[in-house]
């Protein structure tokens, strides 16, 4: 469960490259955009959703990706999640996907919670933008994840994964961005369910790698190519997907389907004292941590999807 390739990053974070304080301005500006600007974004704020939509579609065509929408129906309305492939060769059947949640609960401007997933996502599609590897690249921004939809069969995630299932696509790797921009050197700022505690720092100052049994592999993989490449703290585990937090992002969409997924997280509740509240703002990001997590992020896609 706990035994992971390498080790974390324990000595001090040397200051950002150039293109990290790019990735930095970058990440700013998405997050402002999505948690400032449009705020609050879930079905009962409908026009709200709908603009955040349009902000990551913008974002991607402006890249010069070709977007697709999978349309669906919620109380009514009509959501779109939202994706781009860059083709594989020579394996292009072979998909790897990346995915974060577009919408926030209710209530809150969801800066961490998740503008911060879809900014990195964002700007993992920059930085991959005109490779070619050997196994195709899906980068997907999903509707309703947030309750009540959650576990639901209107979860955006879910509908997506159960449609590649049922194409026969061959997903090999999902890792779900799930709240990821809040980091703190303070002593006793983390805390986990039982058991954890005896195993991981109780300092917040890490990225975390989860995953079920299934994906033990998936997990020691990723976590390994990132410590490899990312002068950033990072902790993994791989625990019985019914355990308290393992679950919690569409991650487990994937896994209802079949497919090897893991989350990528802060741990949100366990260390973000604005977790699900209107104060999930964004000026409690730490953007610095967060272009460096971003960019050892898009080394581990690189790594996962091959040469």
């Amino acid at each position: 469960m706990t035994g992971m390739p390498g080790k974390s990053w324990s000595a001090p974070v040397p200051p950002l490259s150039a293109e990290e304080r790019l990735i930095e301005d970058k990440l700013k500006h998405h997050v402002g955009a999505l948690a400032g600007r449009i705020g609050e974004r879930n079905i009962g704020r409908p026009e709200a959703l709908a603009a955040a939509a349009g902000y990551i579609r913008a974002t991607l065509e402006g890249l010069g990706y070709e977007v697709r929408a999978q349309d669906f129906e919620s109380q009514g309305q009509t959501l779109q999640n939202l994706e781009v492939e860059l083709p594989g060769d020579p394996a292009p059947q072979e998909i790897i996907v990346l995915g974060a949640h577009y919408d926030s609960i209710a209530g809150t401007p969801g800066a961490n919670d998740n503008a911060s997933g879809v900014a990195a996502l964002l700007e993992i599609a920059r930085l991959l933008a005109g490779n070619t590897y050997a196994r195709s690249v899906r980068l997907v921004a999903f509707a309703n994840e947030e309750p009540p939809f959650f576990y639901s069969d209107e979860m955006g995630s879910k509908l997506y994964a159960a449609r590649s299932r049922q194409r026969g696509e061959q997903i090999k790797a999902m890792l779900a961005l799930e709240t990821i921009g809040y980091y703190t050197d303070q002593p006793a700022s983390q805390r986990y369910p039982f058991p954890f505690r005896f195993f991981y720092p109780d300092t917040g100052n890490f990225i975390g790698f989860v995953g079920n049994l299934a994906s033990r592999r998936l997990v020691r993989r990723a976590l390994g190519a990132f410590r490899a490449v990312t002068a950033f703290p990072s902790e993994g585990v791989a625990a019985p997907g019914w355990m308290m937090g393992v679950h919690w992002s569409d991650h487990w969409s994937f896994w209802q389907a079949g497919y090897p997924a893991i989350m990528i997280t802060d741990t949100a509740l366990f260390r973000y004292p604005h977790y699900h509240s209107a104060t999930d703002t964004p000026e409690k990001l730490d953007y610095t941590a967060l272009a460096r997590v971003t960019g050892g992020l898009a080394d581990v896609i690189a790594g996962l999807a091959g040469k």
